[in-house]
């Protein structure tokens, strides 16, 4: 039978990683009361170094920052067309 596949929440993983930088605890008690891996939590961790707040955006889901990106190139086309007016 197949291991089930565990999801996390952005916050659940922002805090655990937060834990790990700050706590002064070893990753390895972190990771045994949170109930995961402390692979998992390093891996949190490489991802957050490498993307800040734009980490852990979820499956399929756009990040704020890429959403306003195409919410502003939208309104520029709309710009450009009624110059072109």
């Amino acid at each position: 039978m197949p291991k089930e596949q565990r999801t996390f929440s952005k916050e659940f993983k922002v805090e655990a990683v937060r834990l790990a930088n700050t706590s002064g605890k070893p990753i390895t008690e972190i990771a045994r009361d949170l109930g995961i891996s402390d692979s998992t939590i390093h891996n949190w961790r490489k991802q957050f170094a490498q993307h800040g707040e734009q980490a852990f955006p979820g499956s399929g889901h756009q990040t704020a920052q890429e959403e306003e990106l195409r919410r502003l190139k939208r309104e520029l086309e709309v710009v450009k067309q009624e110059r072109d007016i």
